[in-house]
């Protein structure tokens, strides 16, 4: 054999030898996925929500305008830090949002449930009349399923 098919041959052989060498894991012993990571929402129903977090005013201004539909326990949350008030509204929203404002212990202060997507200008504001530094977005519909009402809290996690 001339070199380089020999050294071929050498690496043949090793590259089986580990493949076989490992040892096999039964499936039993697969570990279990582990929970999502990244920003959460608990709602008081217990569900876990994933989040997108509007970090940028770019991102803040668009929120969930030209989306058509939302995965399944997903939404979006806002934090502001200026202690002002933040009223929404739907334009080029394409589906029914519920809008949750939150203090930034998460307990509830206003819900606009079933918000209805802006077909023509002027577009309705909607919000609470005082501040509240968190806002969260989700599906139309789902806070009432989840338990979401004034009073009640929802815990952030990762949100930062």
């Amino acid at each position: 054999m001339n070199r380089p098919t020999s050294l071929l041959v050498s690496f043949a052989v090793l590259g089986f030898v580990a493949c076989g060498a490992a040892p096999r894991t039964p499936a039993s012993a697969t570990p279990a996925p582990t929970a999502a990571a990244g920003p959460r929402a608990e709602l008081p129903s217990g569900a876990v929500y994933s989040l997108e977090i509007a970090r940028t005013p770019e991102e803040t201004a668009q929120g969930l305008m030209y989306r058509e539909s939302l995965p399944d326990r997903h939404g979006m949350i806002f934090t502001f830090t200026d202690g002002g008030v933040h009223q929404f509204w739907m334009k080029n929203t394409m589906i029914p949002l519920d809008i949750i404002w939150m203090d930034t212990g998460g307990k509830i202060l206003f819900v606009s449930a079933d918000t209805p997507p802006c077909r023509s200008d002027p577009c309705p504001t909607y919000g609470p009349s005082a501040p509240a530094p968190l806002v969260l977005e989700i599906a139309g519909g789902l806070a009432k399923k989840e338990g979401v009402q004034v009073g009640s809290a929802i815990r952030l996690i990762d949100v930062r």
